[in-house]
């Protein structure tokens, strides 16, 4: 078990892109315990790490909505996946694992759980030569990939709050089940309850001023 104890965050509603981003954040800034948060999208959109170039996200958007994350990584299309956020906080001994090593033991959590419903999943021990911008198009170091398909990856963030973990996984499972079982593989006490009114009313600031705008949008 990766985490002794977890706070999972209830967020069933689906929200806008911007919006999504701007949760994560604003649960960073706020974070006392190891948390996990997993949502849904109120619409088809794609997701870009913080880096990449806007052009590159536009040409595989194609329509749909576009945001840049704040952490790193590829291009993500969500919709049909499930989408989690792991936040730790800066003072966890979790927190004290490098990158790649905090990576790998996540996704083998998830792997574990994605046994258990029938899927045989790696973890890819190299990485992935061709690389290029869509996440899913060619798997690196340490994601999850079944019958030769990466079905999850994920994308950091460390700051002097704690550790921004977004992840995507693409499971035909129902959200419900598999979000709860989620809990289960990465935290021994899993302790639950709804998304904070104080987190809410700092995240919609964050989307207003922050994520759901041009200048944030088309930084690169």
């Amino acid at each position: 078990m990766l985490l002794p104890e977890l706070f999972e965050v209830l967020d069933p509603d689906p929200h806008s892109a911007p919006l999504n981003m701007a949760i994560d954040e604003a649960l960073l800034h706020q974070v006392e315990q190891p948390t996990l948060r997993i949502y849904r999208w109120r619409e088809p959109a794609v997701s870009f790490g913080y880096f990449g170039p806007v052009a590159e996200a536009e040409r595989v958007a194609i329509g749909r909505v576009i945001v840049r994350r704040w952490t790193g990584g590829g291009i993500v299309e969500h919709g049909e996946d499930v989408t989690y956020t792991l936040i730790v906080p800066r003072e966890h001994v979790f927190f004290q694992r490098g990158a790649p090593e905090s990576y790998r033991l996540i996704h083998e959590a998830i792997g574990e759980l994605l046994a258990s419903e029938g899927v045989r999943a790696e973890v890819v021990p190299v990485v992935d030569s061709r690389g290029g911008g869509e996440c899913f198009a060619s798997p690196v170091q340490y994601d999850l990939v079944a019958d030769g398909r990466k079905i999850a990856g994920a994308a950091q963030r460390r700051t002097r709050w704690g550790l921004l973990h977004q992840g995507s996984i693409r499971v035909n499972a129902p959200l419900v089940s598999f979000a709860g079982r989620l809990a289960g593989v990465l935290g021994a006490k899993v302790t639950r309850s709804a998304l904070p009114d104080e987190v809410q009313s700092a995240a919609h600031v964050l989307a207003a001023t922050k994520y759901g705008t041009d200048a944030w949008l088309r930084r690169h």
